[in-house]
């Protein structure tokens, strides 16, 4: 195949203070740094994929989410572990979902939403 289908694609996200990203993608997140990564662009290991951080002076400015994670049944454990860590989670309101301890639930399907310090939007599921 030649065409896109065939190729991998990496989550990209800008930020404004890329040692604050540094500790947040890394400590907070647990995310291990790539040896792609230089001084001006963070790369991170996420599975099978990687999570591009870089500067720019429109971080934050995206008002969907940046990033998902499919967590499976490991939704649970990943969120109390994040906060455990400080992190705290957005609460949206939405027809058919429940919302307790940071976790939405509609049909089975778990639901969590996050915000970097830059306030881009991370999103992780039960997929």
């Amino acid at each position: 195949m030649t065409g896109l289908q065939a190729k991998s694609s990496s989550a990209i996200v800008a930020v404004h203070d890329l040692a604050r990203a540094k500790h947040f993608y890394g400590d907070v997140l647990g995310l291990e740094l790539s040896d792609d990564a230089t001084e001006a662009v963070l790369v991170y290991k996420t599975g099978q994929t990687h999570l591009v951080v870089y500067p720019s002076e429109s971080a934050g400015t995206n008002r969907a989410n940046a990033v998902v994670w499919g967590c499976g049944s490991d939704l649970d454990a990943i969120t109390n572990a994040l906060r455990a860590k400080g992190v705290t989670f957005e609460h949206y309101e939405m027809d058919g979902a429940t919302y307790e301890d940071g976790i939405h639930s509609a049909d089975g399907f778990k639901m969590v939403w996050l915000k970097d310090p830059d306030g881009n939007i991370l999103h992780l599921n039960s997929a």
